[in-house]
């Protein structure tokens, strides 16, 4: 009796695309899915932002006396830029159906905005580690109060042309306006990537000329926690390379977005781009940021710790 020989079915590759993009379309354009998708991005920034909060209480109770550090503010952002869109994503029918279309943009766009501003604290504070290891060593370095001039300003000045840009969107809305202000949006998160890959990579050229290698003898001179030094670094390496993904694919998928009307993340109908795009560049980054940077400050304080991580 002979064998009967099963052959392989193959489908065409046009075949499986169509399939793929069949179940695409199935799940973008089913209102159960959209509202089961918008509210576990709901639940998940809610999960995040009470983590924030939690940990701004336990460093709050720890250290009292030092009023509002670095480290404290970080947290108390971390909580409102997700607590923020918790409750957009919440209510995201009457969001997404809003008039005129600038008040979405407003709503979608003012969190990542605070989520930039929330990040780039750590490298206004890996910058003045750098500046004041250079002070102790006698090397020639920027005020750090000159720092947080920098930082206060660049961020002012973000705010103010995307303020600018709502404006005009409110007035006339304009598809060109809105395209320069997806680009403006790129723009932003391409130079906070680079801002983590220069003084989180210790690579601090662009303001000292100082060789990478000697950031090491830098830091391992420089007068914080002598233990742990090395688990300080790992997770400066850690942090680093999570941020600056994450705002390397906010800036791609943006402009992206910006010329791909099917790329947009401004409208009901795409939730699990929705998803795909805000689980990868705030609601995982923010949860392991916060995981590496849990630890909480010693009780007694020397002169010369720096309450950050």
């Amino acid at each position: 009796m002979g064998r009967l020989i099963k052959m392989p079915v193959e489908l065409p590759a046009m075949e499986i695309g169509a399939m793929v993009g069949d179940w695409w379309e199935e799940i973008n354009e089913s209102t159960q899915w959209q509202d089961g998708i918008f509210y576990a991005l709901c639940g998940a920034y809610a999960l995040v932002s009470a983590v924030a909060l939690i940990q701004l209480i336990r460093i709050e109770l720890r250290v009292p006396e030092y009023g509002w550090t670095t480290q404290k503010v970080f947290h108390l952002m971390n909580f409102i830029v997700n607590g923020v869109r918790a409750i957009v994503f919440g209510f995201h029918n009457q969001v997404f159906a809003m008039n005129p279309q600038a008040l979405v943009l407003v709503l979608l766009d003012l969190p990542g905005l605070l989520f930039f501003s929330t990040y780039t604290l750590l490298v206004l504070f890996w910058a003045e580690i750098y500046h004041q290891a250079s002070v102790y060593i006698g090397a020639r370095s920027l005020p750090t109060d000159k720092l947080r001039v920098v930082y206060i300003s660049v961020n002012v000045a973000m705010y103010f042309v995307q303020v600018s840009i709502w404006v005009f969107l409110w007035v006339d809305d304009n598809s060109v306006v809105e395209l320069i202000g997806k680009i403006f949006i790129a723009v932003v998160s391409i130079l906070a990537a680079l801002g983590f890959l220069v003084y989180g990579g210790r690579q601090c050229l662009l303001i000292w000329p100082v060789h990478p290698s000697r950031l090491f003898f830098m830091l391992r001179r420089f007068p914080i926690e002598s233990k742990g030094r090395r688990k300080k670094l790992h997770e400066v390496g850690s942090v680093t390379a999570i941020c600056f993904t994450c705002f390397l694919i906010r800036c791609f998928v943006v402009f992206l977005s910006a010329f791909d009307a099917d790329a947009s993340l401004d409208v009901l109908d795409h939730p699990v781009l929705n998803l795909i795009y805000y689980m990868l560049v705030e609601i995982l980054p923010s949860a392991l940021v916060l995981f590496i940077l849990r630890k909480l400050p010693p009780k007694r304080i020397s002169a010369q710790y720096h309450p950050i991580c």
